[in-house]
């Protein structure tokens, strides 16, 4: 019963950590790097039919080059809304209608502006093992509430959960050390 408890919250706690390296790498992905991706305008919510909706369920995306991104609605009818949304988001890009679909061009960044998106994301990275230190946290707290696990047991299982969170800390590290670079790439 007892390894059966440890292996159970060693489990949890392993699940709950990738979650927020998961939660962290998505994170990484809506800072712009002066590249066109997807991932910083496909959560937009966008007035369509009464009800607020996500971009990138009402249209598809393209980035036919580097710094460029083609946005191209599945109902022609909704293009000024999704271009009303863009501007009133706070990514600063103009959005060009041609009435079948809109054109994002990303300005190269500025060096001042890049040490600021590093900044920026090395904080979200430390978000993100706070939240797994968390989980750890709550998971020794829950391996110590149980009374009938043996000193030698619990020792083993702590050691277990130290490796798993630091497993998940080097995963983030590492997306951090990629978006590092990437960010400061010209």
């Amino acid at each position: 019963m007892t390894s059966e408890l440890i292996a159970l919250v060693l489990d949890d706690a392993g699940e709950k950590m990738h979650r927020a390296v998961d939660h962290a790498r998505k994170e990484f992905s809506g800072i712009r790097t002066g590249r066109a991706a997807p991932a910083l305008v496909e959560k937009i919510m966008v007035e369509y039919y009464g009800s607020q909706v996500p971009l990138q369920q009402i249209a598809g995306f393209q980035v036919p080059e580097a710094r460029m991104l083609v946005i191209s609605p599945y109902d022609k009818t909704s293009l000024a809304a999704i271009e009303k949304a863009i501007q009133q988001s706070d990514l600063g890009l103009n959005p060009s209608n041609d009435g079948q679909i809109i054109r994002l061009t990303f300005p190269q960044l500025t060096a001042d502006r890049r040490k600021e998106l590093v900044r920026v994301v090395k904080a979200m990275a430390e978000d993100g093992r706070v939240a797994i230190r968390n989980l750890r946290r709550a998971a020794r707290h829950d391996l110590d509430k149980a009374d009938d696990i043996p000193e030698d047991d619990l020792s083993r299982a702590e050691k277990e959960l130290d490796k798993i969170t630091h497993a998940h800390e080097a995963e983030i590290d590492t997306a951090l050390e990629h978006k590092e670079q990437e960010l400061l790439e010209v």
